[in-house]
């Protein structure tokens, strides 16, 4: 009956203004339906034409690593721009923003025990660490602090050690003992499993391989300094106390083994205090604990050189649009973070994801469309010291919802990806359910490449990455789910982290799908829905 009713209007409707009421239609089929010619061009540019490992060259063969400060990471960014441009790009330019630390890189480092045996060392530096004196020479002592001490617990602990370090290369803590593990490595999300994760219809849990989270502090309890903490306050005391070196098992850091070191930085970000830092393979570690544990000493050298860039107090993020029409004020946005940590060139984490927005923002430029919206392409600074450069720029041009900038109103929405190489899976946006809505049947024909759905956060939690310093201030962040393929297991923040690690086919079929949703939301007659007032979830309170 109420079909009936509603068929009457409309005949009646289109009697008395029929243009009107077919333009409408075509809006709303504009709104729902896929371009199926425009996403047929996509495919066939980003499969047949891709620049895509030509971009991951550069960024890792040729300026990685790029910590953060260091001039690799400016040197990425500026020939980003300049790429950017020779495709046809606009207002390509470095935004700054305060880093407030030196910049440091890591030149050479050597390491070998001498004595009781002659064996070169696998290791990492420790970033903002200082260099050696030159080749020094020393005997080690570990020095193994008391489980999950607390603040008080560990001071009187360092109070005893101070005359047993001073002059001594200090290894610090246990050596971790890895059991071989029989599990199964799942390198893909099945297609179950992805379905699950980004149909809408239930949570679909954590994808496989993902990062084991720290147990919470027990209410109540005194607090207990966490493995980094201990760390920190311990290279600290060895810098005051006459130390020569501090030596740290990379198992410390997770499940490190057959030579795969991970090391991150100095917390203070100031060399001066504290001691020049090797973080050693958990086989050389183990190798040297049972050897000190017969009593019998041993001795090591180590020659590293560090430089220090007071320069890099400022660092930057680069950007770079294609310029919009219509609607040209309105803004969607993709990126990733172009710096990575110093063990390897940062080919995972993440050149992949810089090289991934960067293809998919050139297929559209190649193909020349004329988005309504500008399309703005951000590679980040200092993501890795805490999402730094995408919180600099959304302060700077967008404010927050409970305080916005005039730009906070014309912004349509940022896609992210920072998961290494595997194939997009799926998209979270932050946005009431009607925001997925908007995406999943532009980008349901994409199913054949791998991609099966999109989802919608309510989570205003800032970390991760960078498209939380989107949805933290109630703007429509989307993070991209992809294959775990060897990311958290293997690559992430590792010395393996290289140009060898990439999927060409995964990281071009990534590319073509973002590009498909960017142009979308480039298109559409209105942005993205958002939260209102009354819905918008509230801020979380900002981490001790």
């Amino acid at each position: 009956m109420l079909r009936t009713f509603r068929a009457s209007l409309l005949c009646f409707a289109l009697l008395i203004n029929p243009a009107a009421i077919l333009a409408q239609g075509q809006a709303t089929a504009v709104a729902t339906n896929p371009d199926a010619e425009i996403q047929a061009k996509i495919r066939k540019e980003g499969m047949e034409n891709s620049q895509v490992m030509r971009t991951m060259h550069f960024l890792t063969d040729v300026y990685g690593p790029r910590l953060t400060g260091s001039p690799n990471h400016k040197n990425a960014a500026e020939w980003a721009i300049r790429q950017m441009t020779s495709w046809g790009f606009g207002n390509g330019h470095l935004e700054p923003w305060d880093f407030g630390h030196v910049g440091w890189l890591n030149e050479r480092a050597s390491g070998h025990i001498i004595s009781p045996y002659k064996d070169p060392l696998v290791f990492e530096t420790l970033a903002w660490t200082p260099s050696t004196n030159g080749a020094v020479t020393g005997k080690i002592y570990q020095m193994i602090p008391p489980n999950s001490p607390t603040e008080e617990e560990f001071k009187a602990f360092l109070e005893g050690e101070k005359e047993k370090v001073k002059g001594m290369m200090v290894m610090v803590g246990k050596h971790h003992i890895l059991p071989v593990s029989f599990a199964p490595e799942n390198k893909r999300m099945s297609d179950d499993q992805a379905k699950a994760r980004f149909s809408g219809a239930g949570p679909g849990g954590p994808p496989p391989n993902a990062r084991p989270q720290q147990p919470p502090q027990q209410p109540g309890q005194p607090r207990k300094l966490s493995s980094r903490e201990i760390n920190q306050r311990a290279g600290e005391f060895l810098a005051a106390n006459g130390a020569t070196m501090m030596i740290m098992d990379t198992a410390g850091e997770g499940r490190m083994e057959q030579r795969r070191v991970r090391a991150f930085n100095n917390r203070n970000f100031d060399p001066s205090k504290f001691p020049p830092t090797a973080v050693l393979s958990n086989e050389d570690y183990g190798r040297i604990s049972r050897v000190l544990a017969d009593g019998t000493p041993v001795e090591a050298e180590f020659n590293i050189v560090n430089q220090i860039y007071p320069e890099g107090k400022t660092s930057y993020n680069a950007i770079a649009e294609i310029a919009g029409t219509d609607k040209k004020d309105e803004v969607i946005m993709l990126g990733g973070h172009l710096d990575s940590w110093h063990s390897a060139t940062g080919a995972t984490d993440n050149a992949a994801g810089c090289a991934t927005m960067m293809e998919a923002a050139r297929i559209l430029k190649a193909l020349g469309v004329k988005p309504r919206r500008t399309i703005r392409v951000a590679l980040w600074g200092g993501e890795e010291q805490g999402l730094l450069g995408s919180q600099a720029y959304v302060k700077e041009h967008f404010g927050t919802f409970e305080n916005p900038k005039p730009e906070y109103f014309k912004f349509g929405g940022y896609f992210n990806i920072d998961s290494g190489t595997g194939r997009a899976r799926g998209m979270s946006v932050f946005g009431p359910p009607e925001t997925a809505n908007a995406l999943r049947p532009i980008l349901a024909p994409f199913e054949d490449l791998g991609f099966a759905g999109v989802i919608t956060s309510r989570s205003r939690a800032l970390g991760g990455t960078d498209s939380t310093s989107f949805s933290q201030v109630g703007l429509p962040g989307i993070g991209i789910g992809q294959d775990p393929i060897e990311y958290f297991n293997y690559t992430w923040h590792t010395n393996l982290d290289t140009y060898e690690r990439i999927i060409e086919d995964d990281m071009k079929k990534s590319a073509i799908v973002i590009a498909a949703a960017v142009y979308h939301l480039a298109m559409r007659d209105e942005m993205l829905p958002r939260f209102t007032a009354e819905t918008m979830p509230a801020r979380p309170p900002a981490r001790p």
